[in-house]
């Protein structure tokens, strides 16, 4: 098993809710869902085709622990979280994904 990834999409509405979002989750709740769910790690970005798309990722050993991550109690904690703070504002979806293939190009350098 090459390990599963948690994909959360969230498509801020309001550009000027945009800085205060990205300030959130980068000191909040990135650090904190890495903590509850116990995550390999996480990266989180703003798209580059529609700014109003931020995404984060977080990484498994396998699908079964992202699979009891979500059936837990910890994600339901955070989305209530989430809820409190962008409700209404802020839309999101999340996509479980199990790793098929993994590849890494070494480069000369």
């Amino acid at each position: 098993m090459l390990g599963a990834w948690l994909v959360v999409r969230a498509a801020v509405a309001d550009p000027d809710d945009r800085a205060a979002f990205d300030t959130w989750y980068r000191q909040e709740h990135l650090p904190d869902a890495v903590k509850a769910f116990s995550a390999n790690a996480a990266w989180r970005g703003w798209s580059s085709t529609d700014p109003s798309i931020h995404c984060a990722y977080y990484r498994f050993e396998s699908l079964e622990q992202l699979d009891a991550v979500m059936a837990g109690p910890a994600i339901k904690d955070l989305i209530a979280e989430f809820d409190r703070c962008w409700l209404g504002r802020v839309t999101r979806t999340r996509e479980v994904v199990a790793v098929a293939d993994e590849f890494e190009e070494r480069r000369a350098g």
